[in-house]
Order: C-alpha cells, then structure tokens, then sequence
C-alpha cells in the first residue's frame, strides 16, 4: 500500500496540468491550440526517464535509487512552480515527467518482492495507486488552482515527494549484477526482438493515446461549459472507477485470462468514444468511466504477462516508453485538432487508437493460439 501511495502521488506531477492548460497558457500567452505541448514535452521527458533511469533499477540498490529519485523531482516541482516564461516551465515540465518514471521503479520493486502467483495482484494494486494519482491529480489540481493559484499545485507536490523521500525505509542490500549501465540499456533495446514484449509495447502505445487524446483535450469541450478549475478537475473523480479494473485484471492476468481480458477490454475502448462524442456533460463522464477502466485493465494484463524477475526494471521501463510516446502524440494531436476540427475530430482519433488496440489484441492472440497447438507431422 505504501508503494501503491508513493506510485500514485508520483504519477500525479506528470497529469496535473491537464485541467489547467487554458490558464497556463493563458498566463504564459501561449496560444490554445499550443497548450498540448506542456503534456507532450512531458511525457517526452518521461520517455528519456524510463529508457536511462529506470533500468538502473537491476543495477543499483532499488530502495536508494527510489529515494533520490524522489528528492530529484521534488526539485524539479520547485522549478516548475517558481517559473516565469514558456522555457523556464518546459524545462521543469520536461524534468518532472523524466523523473516521475520513479513510479515505475515501484512497479518493478514490488514485482520483484511478490510470488510469482501473486504478482498480478501486486501489480493491480500498485496499478491502482497510479490511476487514482494520475485522475485524482485532476481534481486537486483544479481545486487548488481555484483558491491559490497553479502555481501552488506544484509547489504543493514538492512537499508531498520531500515527505514520501524521507519516509523511505532503511536501504536493501546492494543488488548483485554483473551487467553495466551500457549492458543494461543495450538489454532494454534488445527486448524488441521478443514478440510478446513488442504485442504489449504497440498495445501500451495505442491504449495510452487514447487515454491522452481523453484527458489532455476534455478541459477544453468543459471550458466551453463554463465550469470552474475545481468542476473539471472533478472529472477526475469520475474517471478514478478505472481503478476499479485494476485489481480483477490482475487477478484474471494470475489465472493465465489475460488475453481474453485484452481483447474484450479493447473493444469497450473504442466504443467508449461513441459516448464520449455527444460532447453532453453526462456522455463526457459515462464515456470517461468506460475508457479508464479498459485502459486499466489492459495496461495490467500487459505488464503481467511479460514480467520476468531477471528483467524486472527494464521490462517495466521499456514497456513504458511506449506508453510515453502514445501519451505524448494523443496530447499534442487532441489539442491541435479540437482547434481546427472540432471535439467530433477529437473522438475519431481516440477511436482510432481504441481500434488498433483491438487489432493488435487479435492477432496478438492468433499468434499465441497457433504457437500452442501441437505439430501434426512432429514424432
């Protein structure tokens, strides 16, 4: 439960800002159809965190690494809340997502001390701290923004990733390994060649789109409602039933479900946008609760079904690159095209990536059922 808490406020630095795009912008005079850069540079710098830091985790003392990751991000909150231009905010922002990828340092530090017949279970739990961090960010953020301003949102974070580093317990053993950092990120490249990592990647890519084109574009159709920092950002609080998901994903993906749980998850993704398109308050939360709970179920699945303990923190951290990337490009391609085209061009692409997720689930499990079946012509 700690490591689920500590995941979950971690993860909260990287989603904050999404109800509070218009108003950064605003104040920076960064133009609207611009804003979704601050969530892309982001998640960009989340991308270089998990591919450099996170492998770090099979070679250093995971526990003390966690530590100075947290001290680093608070520093980098504390830059980000005190800027004064658009350069001065991207480069915070840029450092926050690189070094919130401690969030799935936690991941794999809590894979690597379960069984392995409750490690679904784990994970789900864990799981369930990020989605709750990454949607109750929303809320917090917009409350906060409401009464003192987004500045304080950050600076507040600070605090809360001073107190989780000192709350740390005592170190572990240094871990024992005979591999170098250059080893260790030749090994989380090299997980390419595996068809079941690369199924999990593309799937992380698509569903995480989706998930951002949702979240980093829905501020503004609510804008245009009229709603306050706080009633956006109470989104958030609807969209935290996706962690509802978690747990009995988990538990499916540790009784071998996890690729009908794919599958069928895949499909509530993408018809989650034909809700999500009426653009009414009632559609946007009804459509926001099924999207969150199918992303999290897959992403739970995934991350089950390619975890091996002698890979623990590159699996992780090379698996989530592509959750990265996919999160970036729904982001800056949501903002930009509910400026040109409007919030129904918005939900084709979120459908979109919702279907791909769907097909990247069936052949995923084409692939394993003809693997499985036994050779007529062997002996």
């Amino acid at each position: 439960m700690f490591l689920a808490v500590a995941a979950g406020v971690a993860v909260s630095t990287v989603y904050a800002a999404q109800p509070l795009l218009v108003t950064i912008g605003a104040d920076l005079e960064i133009a609207p159809g611009s804003v979704g850069l601050f969530v892309t540079v982001t998640q960009l710098g989340y991308a270089a965190g998990l591919f450099f830091l996170v492998p770090l985790g099979d070679l250093l003392d995971r526990r003390r690494l966690i530590r100075l990751q947290f001290l680093l991000l608070a520093t980098a909150l504390l830059l980000t809340g005190i800027a004064q231009n658009a350069a001065m905010l991207l480069a915070g922002l840029a450092a926050v997502g690189a070094l919130a990828v401690v969030t799935q340092s936690l991941v794999a530090y809590g894979a690597a001390l379960s069984a392995p017949a409750d490690r679904g279970r784990t994970v789900g739990t864990i799981t369930s701290g990020i989605v709750l961090g990454i949607l109750l960010a929303r809320t917090v953020s917009g409350i906060v923004t409401d009464l003192v301003g987004w500045r304080a949102v950050y600076l507040m974070a600070c605090v809360a990733c001073l107190a989780i580093a000192c709350c740390l317990a005592r170190a572990t053993p240094q871990l024992q390994t005979q591999l170098t950092y250059g080893a260790l990120l030749r090994s989380t490249v090299s997980l390419g060649r595996e068809p079941l990592f690369r199924e999990s990647a593309l799937r992380a890519f698509f569903i995480f789109g989706s998930f951002s084109t949702l979240w980093s574009s829905i501020a503004l159709p609510l804008t245009s409602h009229s709603l306050s920092h706080t009633e956006i950002g109470a989104f958030g609080l609807i969209g935290a039933a996706g962690a509802l998901a978690a747990g009995p994903a988990g538990r499916l993906a540790d009784r071998g479900r996890g690729r009908p749980v794919t599958i069928a998850a895949s499909v509530l993704l993408a018809t989650s946008w034909a809700v999500i398109a009426s653009g009414s308050l009632v559609g946007l939360a009804i459509g926001a609760i099924l999207l969150d709970l199918a992303v999290q179920a897959i992403h739970v699945t995934n991350q089950s079904m390619i975890y091996r303990p002698e890979l623990g923190s590159r699996l992780i951290g090379g698996y989530m690159v592509f959750y990265s990337l996919g999160s970036g490009l729904g982001a800056i391609a949501s903002t930009a095209l509910y400026e040109r085209a409007g919030w129904s061009a918005v939900c084709l692409l979120g459908a979109a990536f919702g279907a791909s997720s769907l097909v990247t689930s069936v052949r995923g499990y084409r692939r394993s059922a003809r693997a499985s079946r036994p050779c007529e012509s062997c002996p």
